[in-house]
């Protein structure tokens, strides 16, 4: 695997937006093991992933040193999954539960500027006490690419924890946030994730700039 790092365009290269209730599958895979990058995924899969390379004591000498993260050591942590070794993955998947009343995440991008994509969200009501919104951008690598034979939705840049209380304004979206936009080849794979964290680091909900119809704004 190559994963280059340069500033990007930015852009919409999303999943598609599966109704809820729905799953999320995280993937936490050592940067030492480039076979794991390389392996199919052995359970289920979900109409959401987040693809998470951790950095290893190897540190730049590890094959996926390149698109590794200190933010995916934290994940693992507040998500209460098994730490893979610098040679290992492991996988977590989360059924988000049917609400109600929806949380109505939504998330935005702007164009990048000096290395930089503005980042923000929308929460259409509050989340339950103790949770926390989280933004990220994420690059949408194609199956039988750059040596997975899976799709794969890296996390390339985090930001957070935020307030998981609802929006408000004019504009019904909080202050953007300035994520450092990894450098791809392919600028195109680029966009933007947010996700709702319980107190206890399960996901709630989580959307994408694909997800955003406009029918949905408030």
């Amino acid at each position: 695997m190559a994963v280059a790092v340069a500033a990007s365009a930015g852009a919409t290269a999303a999943p598609s937006c599966p109704r809820a209730p729905t799953a999320v599958v995280e993937h936490f895979i050592g940067s030492d093991c480039e076979r794991c990058w390389q392996t199919a995924s052995a359970g289920p899969s979900a109409p959401w992933r987040l693809d998470w390379i951790l950095p290893s004591a190897s540190g730049d000498a590890a094959p996926l040193a390149t698109a590794a993260l200190a933010d995916g050591v934290e994940r693992v942590a507040r998500a209460g999954a098994a730490r893979p070794a610098a040679d290992g993955s492991t996988e977590q998947r989360t059924e988000l539960a049917a609400a109600r009343k929806p949380l109505g995440l939504k998330v935005f991008a702007g164009p990048a500027w000096n290395g930089y994509l503005a980042v923000q969200y929308e929460l259409g009501r509050a989340a339950p006490a103790g949770s926390s919104v989280w933004l990220a951008i994420v690059e949408s690598i194609p199956a039988a690419s750059e040596g997975s034979p899976d799709a794969r939705e890296l996390v390339r840049a985090v930001a957070g924890p935020f307030a998981a209380t609802a929006t408000s304004g004019s504009s019904g979206a909080t202050p953007m946030v300035a994520l450092r936009a990894p450098a791809t080849p392919q600028p195109q794979r680029l966009s933007a994730r947010a996700w709702v964290e319980a107190a206890d680091g399960r996901l709630l909900a989580i959307s994408s700039e694909a997800c955003n119809a406009p029918a949905n704004r408030r």
